[in-house]
């Protein structure tokens, strides 16, 4: 299994716009790129930082799940994302390791290939694993 690097830290957000006052504005953060994503009904603003980046997360409506996590717990900390070589090798490794997996077969995401570690299965925290294209 091939750990490249954090490759961004996801917070969610009730308002974008809202949000990027503090990252963009006050902290001097330049955005990217802010892209929507209706398959997972979420927009997201990318602001990068040394050779990981911030991703701020909106929901683009109450029924999806990001909506459904801010619901629940707030603004905040989402998911930690690791880069990896392989994606599929490392899903398949950590299968056999027995990790509790969300998703056991890649899916698209806003860089490439990606999947999800349950965060029961990892002392709380959410873990997205993605193999940049």
């Amino acid at each position: 299994m091939g750990i490249k690097r954090i490759d961004h830290i996801a917070i969610v957000v009730e308002n974008l716009d809202k949000a990027l006052e503090v990252y963009r504005d006050a902290l001097g953060m330049t955005v990217t790129a802010v892209k929507e994503m209706p398959e997972q009904d979420v927009k997201m603003a990318f602001l990068p930082s040394g050779d990981s980046e911030i991703e701020l997360l909106e929901p683009l409506s109450t029924e999806s799940g990001i909506a459904r996590y801010l619901a629940k717990r707030g603004e905040g900390l989402h998911h930690i994302c690791l880069e990896v070589d392989d994606i599929a090798a490392t899903l398949a490794e950590l299968k056999a390791k027995g990790a509790q997996l969300i998703d056991e077969e890649p899916k698209p995401g806003a860089h490439g290939k990606i999947a999800f570690i349950h965060p029961k299965g990892a002392h709380g925290v959410l873990i997205e694993l993605v193999e940049r294209a």
